[in-house]
Parts: structure tokens; sequence; C-alpha cells
């Protein structure tokens, strides 16, 4: 049977970059992105809502998005959701992340070079569980 897990968003980032390392050692990178959705009411006023979403991105990617990547920078993200556990005060609670396979800057710097596509190959290969 066929299986999709795809998400794209663009927006912006609420806050700089965040390099971490699992158990083992294996660098990755982690970053939030905010992308708002306005639309008019009945009213005629204009409403405004903004989702968050958390990414990790693995490898060579993780170290691009580290590198260049900050707050307020509007980029797109594609990946694959994933959803994970943990247990606090007895309770167990999930979110769920975006693993990014794919990152383009869609703002740039003047001295910068104009935005790249950056893609990992071989996100699963480097992830960890």
């Amino acid at each position: 049977m066929p299986a999709l897990n795809r998400v794209q968003i663009i927006g912006r980032l609420g806050k700089d970059t965040e390099q971490r390392k699992t158990a083992k050692g294996t660098p990755y990178t982690v970053f939030s992105v905010a992308v708002d959705h306005r639309w008019k009411g009945k009213d005629g006023e204009t409403h405004k809502e903004t989702d968050w979403f958390n990414i990790e991105a693995w490898g060579k990617l993780g170290e691009t998005c580290h590198k260049y990547l900050g707050k307020g920078r509007l980029v797109f993200v594609e990946g694959r959701l994933r959803t994970a556990q943990y247990e606090q005060e007895g309770v167990t609670r999930y979110f769920t992340k975006v693993v990014a396979n794919k990152m383009q800057m869609l703002d740039w710097k003047e001295k910068e070079p104009e935005p790249a596509v950056m893609q990992e190959e071989e996100v699963e290969a480097t992830e960890e569980k």
C-alpha cells in the first residue's frame, strides 16, 4: 500500500537556530518557523492566526541551516512529519515536528550569495531515533 508523509511550509524563523547532539554525539539543528494565516471575517475586519512548526535538520542540511538561518529569516522547508513522545510528571505528552530534507532561503542580504536550495539525500541514514 502506498504511503505519503510530506509537508511544505514557508514562514519566518521565530528565533536563531540551535545546534544539538544526540546521546551518541551526532549533531543536528533545530529551529521554529511561524506561518501566518490572514483572512477577512464577515464583519470585514482582517484576522490573523499564526501556526508554529518545530523543524529538525540533520547532516549537511543541518549544518547549512545553522550557519545561514537566523531569527526573522524567510525560509521554505520541505520534509516529513514525525510524532515523538516524552513523559513529564507521570503524564505522556506527544509533539509533532518536521524533519527537513530540503530548505531554501527566500530572502538574503546583499553580501550573501543568492538563495540556494539545500537537500539532504540521506536524512534517514544520519538521523538517530
